[in-house]
Formats: structure tokens, C-alpha cells, sequence
């Protein structure tokens, strides 16, 4: 019955933690800053949420993912004492940091054995730009990129996934979201989607204590998402 699966991106397919701090040390190392690049990804990151949930409550119209990370990147400056201290040139380059995150070690195969199958897409919160030019540098094999550009809102807005469900022309229960954030699933199976989860344990360090298990009984549990086209591909 199920015909694609669309993935959640950020944390579930590439490291972004990884990503974004290797970009900050680059551009702190260029421009003789003193500050610990990791902390600072973490600090830009932790602006995503409250930066969306202003869209999601319409106290905003739609904006793309990448003005608002310009936005909390130089909000995320700002607490670091920082403003001022690159040009414009300088942060839209640093900016693009989220089109240059690795895949976890897994995914790119993972993907390339599940297209053999299913459609796959993306149903994430970034823009079309920054998913095509992050598929080009992760190496990931997408069939389309769907998610808030289509909808023009954010996840976990229902339309987001409906949206993307439509995009494919196909029924909710045709398709399957696959993430390592359960409250993602969550939303995902109230517009009638089935799903797919496996956890990321690092994806916020070392320390991390969220979505380290499936909150709920989701239709395939993996370790992986080569354990997972090892389930779907039976």
C-alpha cells in the first residue's frame, strides 16, 4: 500500500549539529573570533523553534527557512557579544552553513536502496533552495523536495504534511513519514500517514535525552535507515 515516504531532514537524515559548528570554526578561524563553535551551532539551532512558531501562530506571514536562520544567526551573534563583528558578505556566506551538513553515515544508502521502491521526498522545515543545494552536497537522492515551501507553513502544522501528501498525488495512507523525532510522527499520523522511526542518539551530543526511543507505536521501528530499507525491501 505504501507507494513513498518522506523524511523529516535536520537530525534524522544529516548532522546538523556536525555541520553548522565545522561551518562556525571555518568563519571564526577566518575572522580571528574567539568562541566554541559547537555552542554557538547549538545557540543558532535553539532560535528554530520560537523563530517558526511565530509563523505557525500567523503573528507573521510566510517567510522561507533561510531568512529566518539570517535572522537567528544574528540574534545568535548578538548573545555571543558578536554583532558587527562579520560584514554582509561575510554572514550570508556563514548562512549558508545549512546547505553543507554531512549525512549520517547511512543515509545516503539508505535512500539510494529505498528510491529502488518508493517514491522519497522530502517533508521538511527548509526551503527548496537549501534542500537542493544540501541534497548536492550530502549526496542524498531525493525524487522530490516537499514539506513547508509547499504548504508555506511550518511542521507540525497539519497542512505541511497533507501538502506534501497531495504534491504526490496520492492518499495519506499511500504514504509514510520517516523521522527520528517522534513528535514529528505524531503529527504526521493525525493527518493519517503511517510512519517510520529510528533514533538519532547524538544528534544533539553526547548528552542527548530526547527521542532516544519510540514514544509510540509507530508502523516500523529501525535502528537505521539501512535497517529500515532492510524492512520495507523484504
Amino acid at each position: 500500500m505504501i507507494k513513498a515516504l518522506i523524511f523529516d531532514v535536520f537530525g534524522t537524515v544529516v548532522d546538523w549539529r556536525t555541520g553548522v559548528a565545522n561551518e562556525a570554526k571555518a568563519v571564526f578561524a577566518e575572522h580571528s573570533i574567539h568562541a566554541d563553535p559547537v555552542d554557538f551551532a547549538v545557540a543558532w539551532r535553539a532560535q528554530y523553534a520560537p523563530s517558526m512558531q511565530v509563523i505557525r501562530s500567523q503573528s507573521r506571514s510566510y517567510v522561507d527557512l533561510d531568512v529566518l536562520h539570517r535572522e537567528n544567526l544574528e540574534a545568535t551573534l548578538a548573545e555571543f557579544e558578536l554583532t558587527g563583528a562579520l560584514d554582509n558578505a561575510a554572514l550570508t556566506r556563514f548562512n549558508r552553513a545549512w546547505e553543507k551538513l554531512p549525512a549520517w553515515p547511512d543515509s545516503t544508502e539508505g535512500l539510494t536502496r529505498l528510491k529502488s521502491r518508493f517514491a522519497i521526498a522530502t517533508c521538511s522545515n527548509g526551503s527548496i533552495a537549501l534542500m537542493t543545494w544540501l541534497a548536492k552536497y550530502a549526496n542524498l537522492p531525493w525524487d522530490a523536495i516537499l514539506g513547508a515551501p509547499v504548504a508555506r507553513n511550518y511542521k507540525p502544522e497539519p497542512e505541511v504534511y497533507t501538502a506534501s501528501v497531495s504534491a504526490l498525488g496520492l492518499n495519506p495512507e499511500e504514504v509514510m513519514m520517516v523521522a527520528a523525532h517522534n513528535g514529528d510522527l505524531a503529527a504526521a499520523r493525525k493527518c493519517g500517514l503511517k510512519t517510520a522511526f529510528f533514533a538519532r542518539p547524538t544528534e544533539h551530543g553526547p548528552g542527548q535525552t530526547t527521542d532516544l526511543e519510540p514514544a509510540e507505536n509507530w508502523d516500523y521501528v529501525a535502528t537505521d535507515l539501512g535497517d529500515l530499507a532492510d524492512r520495507l525491501l523484504k
